[in-house]
């Protein structure tokens, strides 16, 4: 599932879905490389505002809709780990992950042990310093921020992969964040 999607719902604000073929090539037309010179998903456009790149997304989304709460104010004390813990998410805690999903999805010939050795140990590395910094319920205390979502997300991820076992305290985490109503919506 997609953080962003669960983001939006979070927000509750209106939005709207648009799919492209990535088979027909739908992200690369000239009407889609105006919006996202990469010509890759996701792009949001709000209003005359265009916006790519998943953590580019949020933090804008979440610092659009203020009254949600889903960030502190730029001036807040809390500001500096909220964007760190955001940008983590895809540059730290990600990649790991994926490295993981694109062997598994080889044939068991084609797998480098090698590389998903290395990648479950990057993974481990990070997952320890979560777990050390989940002293509250959420990343910033007790109450659910947009870092949740995305960190939380990619570590769904995780899970479906088998790489959460004997982290406890991230399933936990994790489940906090699948068992809300909000992700619910998302999954539909």
């Amino acid at each position: 599932m997609h953080q962003l999607t669960l983001l939006l719902e979070e927000l509750g604000v209106p939005w709207e879905r648009v799919t492209l073929d990535l088979a027909r090539r739908e992200h690369k037309t000239p009407a889609y490389l105006a919006l996202n010179p990469n010509g890759v998903v996701p792009t949001l456009k709000d209003g005359d505002t265009v916006i790519f790149e998943s953590v580019a997304i949020a933090l804008h989304l979440a610092d659009r809709y203020t009254e949600k709460a889903l960030a502190p104010a730029p001036d807040a004390p809390l500001r500096g780990r909220y964007l760190s813990w955001m940008v983590w998410s895809m540059t730290t805690l990600e990649p790991p992950i994926g490295d993981v999903y694109v062997e598994r999805l080889k044939s068991a010939e084609q797998q480098s042990a090698a590389t998903i050795d290395a990648a479950l140990q990057r993974f481990r590395a990070s997952a320890q310093v979560l777990e050390g910094e989940l002293a509250s319920p959420y990343l910033l205390g007790d109450t659910l921020s947009a870092a949740d979502v995305m960190v939380g997300c990619v570590l769904s991820f995780a899970g479906m992969l088998g790489m959460l076992e004997g982290h406890d305290r991230l399933r936990d985490y994790v489940a906090r964040i699948t068992e809300r109503p909000a992700y619910r919506r998302a999954m539909q």
